[in-house]
């Protein structure tokens, strides 16, 4: 999912890297909002959407995946649903397989998936701290790459305020998008930033992401040309409110025309939805799958 959460963070982390100094509070108009509103708003959305990600470890949720395979006419050739059970395992973020299909798994693989818990459980209960270390240290190098990414995006793309639209019957602002001409990427997983344009809506109260659309523009490859994601492309994310504290992903839509390696193209359509979101208490204590059973 990290793929899903970069093109997410994609328009909406143009964090303090953008100016130095704190803009104009974004009028209260539909009329229009200048570049410096737009930014700081946009910024805004980004600490937030970062505060965000912190309290969605607090949470458990379900994810159901559907991916619709398409033949050359755009027909579905063939379909696979995933739910899963999301959980926070020694703050790693886990995904237990609960159905296929939306039909529950046989009794022999719901056993290989309490398993796959279970290894990780022990693993992280009898870490060392050398094998903890060595994990934070790459954990916070990944964060750090994050954050010069949002460096890194901040010169990327021209805004334009489009206007109020309610979405939910939640006001938002509504924001475009698109790559600057002549941009020069620094990070190599920037590259991809001139190749894609998108919309996004930010709402209006609690300044959160509420939707985002991106489409590509154009061919991107990933891997050293192991995998193509072509022209046309598109993702859509929608966040909802949670608890009254928390903005969580709520749906993503993804079309999505993609070579890999030599093999022929595959026209995907992925339908994700989570739902069920409940709060993980401060005081659960994560035990063995074994331990759970004995009086």
């Amino acid at each position: 999912m990290r793929t899903l959460r970069l093109i997410t963070g994609l328009l909406l982390s143009i964090a303090a890297a953008a100016q130095q100094k704190p803009d104009p509070k974004p009028a209260d108009t539909t009329a229009s909002l200048n570049q410096a509103q737009i930014i700081d708003l946009i910024r805004r959305s980004a600490d937030h959407d970062m505060e965000n990600d912190k309290k969605q470890r607090d949470y458990t949720y379900v994810e159901r995946q559907e991916v619709h395979r398409l033949d050359g006419k755009g027909e579905v050739k063939s379909t696979e649903i995933k739910t899963f059970d999301v959980l926070e395992i020694y703050g790693e973020q886990v995904q237990k397989l609960i159905a296929k299909d939306d039909k529950a798994l046989s009794e022999k693989e719901a056993k290989k998936e309490d398993d796959k818990i279970q290894k990780l459980i022990d693993k992280r209960r009898n870490e060392s701290e050398e094998e903890r270390r060595k994990r934070l240290e790459k954990e916070e190098k990944e964060r750090e790459e994050d954050r010069q990414f949002v460096k890194e995006i901040a010169d990327a793309y021209n805004f334009t305020f489009v206007g109020i639209e309610s979405l939910d019957g939640r006001d938002t602002y509504v924001i475009d998008c698109d790559p600057k001409p002549g941009y020069e990427p620094h990070m190599k997983q920037a590259k991809f930033l001139s190749k894609a344009r998108g919309r996004v809506w930010i709402d209006k109260t609690d300044l959160q992401m509420k939707k985002l659309d991106v489409q590509f523009i154009d061919t991107v490859s990933f891997g050293l040309f192991l995998a193509r994601v072509h022209k046309g492309s598109r993702v859509i994310v929608e966040n909802t409110r949670v608890n009254d504290e928390v903005w969580l992903q709520q749906k993503v839509a993804v079309k999505v025309d993609v070579r890999v390696a030599l093999l022929k193209n595959f026209d995907l359509e992925v339908d994700v939805t989570d739902r069920d979101y409940k709060k993980f208490r401060t005081d659960t204590r994560i035990i063995p799958l074994g331990e759970a059973t004995q009086p």
